[in-house]
Parts: structure tokens; C-alpha cells; sequence
């Protein structure tokens, strides 16, 4: 079992109930609320609120970085209290079959009293849950109380440093102490903001880039568990931010910024200790290329080296630079590596076109007439190897660009890396970039398509004019076509797939998106797979800002 380090969380404060329909049939209690699968005359939701904050959700959250709050969309404005729970009113048809919670973490908080954070990166992770029930749909959000959370709600400042932030010092030898923190890790966030995935023993953890932050919740209750300390020697202090997890696998990266190269490490279900398969050292650069996610094969880790590289000169900056922690480096070119799971050998080392991604979307292996691997076959969200995309992601940008045609160009990029000796491998377009609007991001799969030959992903893509994806779309690999949902106005988070028990196709299920609105509002949005129809959706008490990565917490 893991060791963990209980946080105690103070109770809820008194409840307050709000009832927006007209008095009768339709009563409202908190966390015990009963309604039929229909909507209300008004066509509003009845809500159980819980004022937990210091602020209730009627109130206006703070000024953030310039302007009139209501002339920000919520995607961009930090949530508005730090906790809340009830069921929501559904629109449509929840299919029954759909029984469990869907979980998406995501930097939520953007503030500490008047200071405003600079990037989306930087927030405080705010967790949401979607419960699903027979066609009843339960609704809740809670801040994680990570470290630098806890820190700074006590002393009203920034006490960690996150993506882009770094605590201020009054003076050089304060400035000097720091330094010596954050080479020993002390002062790294914990605040684990980016993913939270489902372990093969049931323990939910959320997860950073810093090891620090992987943090254990209860994906009932939201409540913060305690820290998930591994319990190996392996050291380092940053890993991937997006570890492959099934029920039977867990494997991860972890760079190594002294020695540039990588770690492939594994860890069995129930178990705290990581075990090194392999290692895979750079080719080109002065330090590892940044890993925020990878992909793997059925028999292979595909290790990606890119040229935008982890840079500790920056890293020590107080102020950001362009590229944060980071630098671009096209002379030290990019390159993929093949690494076998079993025996941790390197089969293949190629050089690629220069490329950025963050997020890739999956990998298979390309065989022969005969049966054997020629050739694996790497997607990712690839941005035409333009660095801009971080400075986009500036709250600055994403709150006064809107409407502007600012969001960088991106497409699927698919990878082909030989593994017969050659030297090269190719990187090209697996589709028409203009079919999801030139915008792609945030992917996902039928998980039991994971490693294998697959047909279908969905993501987040773009409809022009815009500074942020924008649109939800489902990307057919086969036929090279997409097709895409918005609506005017609306900033979707990531379109996750659930597929459907006894499911013989790859796209049979649903997909869910949670929707903010521009009018402050928002929604949970549930799509057809097959059809990428909306079958239902279910207003929020209030809308949520715009959250990354989720996983699905099957019911008991």
C-alpha cells in the first residue's frame, strides 16, 4: 500500500441551499438531492450549494491581471469558491450504462489576494468530478491542498515556485537560500495541477512535473489524501507529467538533467517502488529535451527528444524568460528512441524533423507481410516546431486576445521511426490540418486501443478566428477526415472517451467535455462517440475555468 502523509481538511462550513425553480415538487438538499432525468419548466437546474469559501459564488471573484471581470471569459478567471457539490439537472439522455466518475484536474486558481499569476501553467489545481449514476449526474469541485496551496491561502503569497512564478526574496542572501531550496528540490511546487490518473490497485493520484507533486485523493469526496512517496533510491526531482497507466502497467520518464539522457522506469500495481528498464542518453543538446508526455507500443517505449530542452540557467532565473524553464535548441536537432519493454535495449535511435508537442496521442507498430516490426508509428499533437504556443499561454494573452487569429498552427503529426539501423525518420501531417481548424490538442483514445493500431482519437481543435482551441473534434485516421463540435463563444477542456461494456467498435461510446461560456456560465457535455452528437449536457451552478487532463474512475 503507499505511505501516505495525511493533510488534514477543515469540515464544511453551514450549507446553503438555492432553489432557482418554482417551489413544489422539486425540492433541493445538499448532497441529497433527487431529480427526475428532464428539465425544469424555467429550464434551470435546481443546485445544492455548499459556501465552504470566503467568498459565496454570487460574489465576483477578484480583479485578474487588467479590465473588467465581466469582460473576461470564466475559462480564464480563477473558480469561484473553493468547493462545491450537488447534483445537476440533465438535458437529454445519459445513457444507464455510463456508471462512474470522470475526474479532471487542472490549474483553477489564479490569484493570492491581489497578486495575479502570469501563466495558465502556474495555477493552483482545482479537481472536478463528474459522477455518473443510471443517468443521474452528480457534480463537485475542490481545491487539491498540495503544500504550496495550503502555503500560500496561510501566508498570502507565493511560497513555491511554479511554471513560471518564483516567491520573491527582499534581499541577495535571501535570493542565495532560495537557490540553495531549489537545488535540493525544497522550493519546487508540489502543486499538482496537470493529470490525475487511476492506479491499477484503485488509488487515484494527481500528478505534476515535479515527483514532489504526486498527491493522493479520494475520488469520492475529492478529499486530499497525503502525498504518494515513492519508496525506491532512483532521486531526481522531475519526471513525466504523463506516465503511461493501465491496470497491469505503469511506466514512466524521469530525465536526467546532470547527465543528459532518460530513465524508462516501471512500477507494479500496489507498489511504491519504480524499477529502471532502461536508459536512453541524449544524441544532441546540452540537456534533455522536454518529456512532457510519450508513447508506447505494445512491446516499445518510444523516448522522444526534443530540441525545446530543459534549461537550468532558466530554471534558477527568478524572472520567466521567454521559454520559461526551457530553451530552444534546433541545432542539436530532434530524435526518437525505441526501447524495448522486457529487455530495456535500445532497437532503433533515429533523427527526426525539429519538432513541438506536448501531448502525444498514440503509437503502434508497423509489420510486415511476415509479421515482424519494421517500423513504429508515433501521433502527437505537433505544433510545426513553433515555440509560440508557451508564450500563448500566457493568462495576459488568453484573456485579452479573444476573437484574434492568434492560436499557432498544429496538426497531427505522426511519426514513422524505422528499426532497421537507418538513420532517419519522418514526421508528416496525418491528415489535413484544416479539417480540425488548424488546431489540435488535448487527445484522447479508446484506452483498448492503447499501444495498438487505431482509427480514431478526439481533441480539442480550432474554429477561426481564434486565440485557444475552441472546438471538440473527432479525428477519423482512416478515412482523414474530422468532425467537429462548438458553440459560439465556448472554450471546451479536454474530450475524454468512454467506451461502452461489450463494445465491439472502436468508437462505440461517449465522450465528455466539460464547457466554459462566455457569459460566465457552464456545462457538462456529453457526446455520441460514433456520432459526435451532444445526447446531453447539465448546467454548473457557476462557470468553471478551463481545466487540462482527466481519467475515468469505473463504479464499484
Amino acid at each position: 500500500m503507499a505511505s501516505l502523509r495525511i493533510s488534514p481538511i477543515a469540515p464544511f462550513t453551514q450549507s446553503k441551499r438555492i432553489n432557482t425553480s418554482r417551489r413544489g415538487k422539486h425540492e433541493s438538499s445538499l448532497f441529497g438531492t433527487t431529480f427526475p432525468n428532464r428539465v425544469l419548466n424555467e429550464n434551470r437546474p435546481l443546485l445544492a450549494i455548499s459556501k465552504v469559501a470566503t467568498n459565496p459564488p454570487s460574489e465576483v471573484v477578484p480583479n485578474q491581471g487588467g479590465g473588467n471581470v465581466d469582460e473576461k471569459h470564466v475559462a480564464w478567471t480563477s473558480v469561484k469558491q473553493e468547493r462545491w457539490q450537488g447534483e445537476l439537472q440533465v438535458q437529454g439522455q445519459i445513457p444507464q450504462w455510463l456508471n462512474g466518475t470522470y475526474l479532471r484536474n487542472g490549474p483553477g486558481l489564479w490569484h493570492i489576494g491581489d497578486y495575479n499569476f502570469r501563466h495558465l501553467f502556474d495555477g493552483y489545481a482545482t479537481l472536478v468530478r463528474l459522477s455518473f449514476d443510471t443517468g443521474r449526474l452528480v457534480m463537485g469541485h475542490r481545491q487539491i491542498e498540495s503544500d504550496a496551496y495550503k502555503a500560500s491561502q496561510k501566508n498570502q503569497k507565493l511560497c513555491y515556485r511554479e511554471f513560471s512564478e518564483a516567491p520573491k526574496t527582499d534581499n541577495f542572501l535571501a535570493y542565495m537560500g532560495d537557490l540553495a531550496k531549489l537545488l535540493s528540490g525544497a522550493s519546487l511546487t508540489d502543486n499538482a495541477n496537470t493529470g490525475v490518473v487511476k492506479l491499477g490497485d484503485g488509488r487515484v493520484v494527481c500528478l505534476t512535473e515535479t515527483q514532489k507533486g504526486s498527491i493522493v485523493i479520494d475520488p469520492d469526496t475529492l478529499d486530499t489524501l497525503g502525498k504518494f512517496e515513492y519508496s525506491d533510491n532512483l532521486g531526481g526531482l522531475i519526471h513525466s507529467a504523463h506516465p503511461i497507466v493501465t491496470d497491469t502497467e505503469f511506466i514512466t520518464l524521469l530525465p536526467d538533467l546532470i547527465n543528459p539522457g532518460y530513465q524508462v522506469v516501471t512500477m507494479e500495481p500496489g507498489s511504491n517502488e519504480r524499477k529502471v528498464i532502461g536508459r536512453v542518453n541524449c544524441r544532441g543538446g546540452p540537456s534533455p529535451g522536454w518529456v512532457h508526455s510519450f508513447p508506447v507500443t505494445e512491446h516499445y517505449v518510444v523516448v522522444p527528444e526534443m530540441p525545446l530542452r530543459y534549461c537550468a540557467q532558466n530554471l534558477l532565473k527568478a524572472e520567466p524568460t521567454p521559454l520559461y524553464k526551457f530553451k530552444w535548441h534546433p541545432e542539436s536537432k530532434g530524435f526518437m528512441h525505441i526501447m524495448c519493454k522486457s529487455s530495456g535495449k535500445i532497437v532503433s535511435s533515429v533523427e527526426v524533423p525539429l519538432f513541438v508537442t506536448f501531448h502525444y496521442i498514440n503509437a503502434y507498430e508497423e509489420k510486415d507481410e511476415d509479421g515482424r516490426v519494421t517500423a513504429v508509428i508515433a501521433d502527437c499533437c505537433e505544433h510545426n516546431a513553433d515555440t509560440n504556443i508557451l508564450r500563448n499561454l500566457t493568462l495576459q494573452n488568453l484573456r485579452t486576445r479573444n476573437g484574434e487569429d492568434v492560436l499557432p498552427d498544429a496538426r497531427v503529426g505522426r511519426f514513422r521511426i524505422p528499426i532497421d539501423g537507418s538513420p532517419n525518420g519522418t514526421l508528416e501531417a496525418a491528415l489535413d490540418p484544416n479539417e480540425h481548424g488548424r488546431g489540435m490538442d488535448m487527445c484522447s483514445i479508446n484506452p483498448n486501443f492503447l499501444g495498438k493500431k487505431y482509427r480514431y482519437a478526439y481533441a480539442c481543435g480550432a474554429q477561426r478566428p481564434c486565440n485557444f482551441p475552441n472546438t471538440l473534434t473527432k479525428i477519423d485516421l482512416v478515412e482523414k477526415k474530422a468532425k467537429n463540435w462548438s458553440e459560439e463563444g465556448s472554450v471546451p477542456s479536454e474530450p475524454f472517451f468512454v467506451a461502452r461494456p461489450g463494445a465491439t467498435e472502436e468508437d462505440d461510446g461517449i465522450v465528455i467535455s466539460m464547457i466554459s461560456e462566455k457569459n460566465g456560465d457552464g456545462f457538462a457535455l456529453v457526446l455520441d462517440g460514433t456520432t459526435f452528437e451532444e445526447i446531453a449536457r447539465a448546467k454548473f451552478p457557476y462557470g468553471l475555468p478551463y481545466g487540462l487532463h482527466g481519467a475515468w474512475v469505473p463504479k464499484k
